[in-house]
């Protein structure tokens, strides 16, 4: 089963759309004129014999998507160099408390995983992304105001979504075919480790190596089939072959947590980053925009 269980967001928890930076390898952008000169044509594949070279590359680089690409990069520098008249720094501590924040952002390590393998994004890759983001929240953050009224207000309008849905922690081996799980079922019953048989046997890479476990995930997240035998289960019990959308799987269960409401206080903390996260969004926006009229940028894409 992969990819079944969703934040419920459904997406990256970006301070901005302006700070979701290009996840494609950066180009090395020269203007027009000196391209020759700065990148000498050489064959980079072939096709039957017909060679494609280094220049067809760079053209067909730009015109998929080069003045987007460029234009994450101006803006990436126009805040470092923001950043460093303001004397703020980006600190791996900085960086791991964001990388905390997006992880809360789903149901578990599980899904994060599988979130980040279907952005084609390993954890390093997002930490190198995420350097700007946390750049800017920073030299906006003084700006951002919150007040008890604001969080009563925000925690009153949001108070379904703050609900937390009955949970279970679970473990499961994902297999192609109904066979295969049956024999594995009978391996379990003869004493198997159902941890080390995830890791040998298990197709979804996101969970095989941590013993299959997919964290607590909560009822109604995920695939139809396999929430109804998870939340079925009492904790310790395993399922049998359970069929879901992309084959069959075998389900361990090790904890329940009942269905609850947060008071206001409880939720304050969380409250408080939504609410600060939503005004530096804004704030954002407009104090980009701003920066770049006030900087001096020469943008040889578009003068080509």
């Amino acid at each position: 089963m992969k990819n079944t269980h969703k934040s419920s967001n459904g997406t990256w928890k970006w301070v901005s759309a302006l700070l979701v930076l290009s996840l494609v390898a950066y180009i090395a952008f020269y203007p027009p004129t000196k391209k020759t000169a700065q990148m000498p044509v050489t064959p980079v594949a072939k096709v039957n014999g017909v060679t494609i070279n280094s220049d067809q590359l760079y053209t067909a680089m730009l015109a998929g998507g080069g003045e987007q690409t460029l234009d994450s990069m101006i803006s990436e520098e126009i805040i470092n160099q923001e950043g460093q008249k303001a004397g703020v720094q980006v600190t791996d501590d900085d960086i791991n408390k964001e990388i905390t924040s997006v992880k809360g952002s789903y149901g578990s390590d599980a899904e994060f995983q599988q979130a980040l393998t279907s952005y084609g994004m390993t954890l390093d890759d997002l930490k190198k992304s995420m350097k700007s983001q946390v750049l800017l929240k920073k030299i906006l953050a003084p700006q951002v105001k919150i007040t008890d009224d604001d969080i009563k207000k925000y925690y009153d309008e949001n108070l379904e979504t703050l609900k937390v849905p009955e949970q279970v922690q679970a473990s499961h081996i994902s297999v192609a075919t109904k066979e295969e799980a049956d024999a594995i079922l009978a391996e379990l019953k003869n004493g198997g480790d159902f941890a080390a048989i995830a890791k040998d046997k298990s197709l979804d890479t996101a969970t095989k190596d941590n013993a299959g476990s997919l964290g607590y995930i909560s009822k109604g997240s995920g695939d139809e089939a396999f929430d109804t035998a998870a939340f079925a289960l009492k904790t310790g019990e395993t399922s049998g072959a359970v069929k879901t959308s992309s084959g069959y799987d075998i389900i361990k269960v090790t904890d329940h947590k009942a269905a609850y409401t947060p008071t206001m206080e409880e939720k304050k903390e969380d409250i408080t980053t939504a609410i600060t996260n939503q005004q530096l969004a804004s704030l954002s926006n407009t104090w980009l925009q701003e920066k770049k009229s006030q900087s001096t940028i020469e943008n040889y894409l578009k003068k080509a």
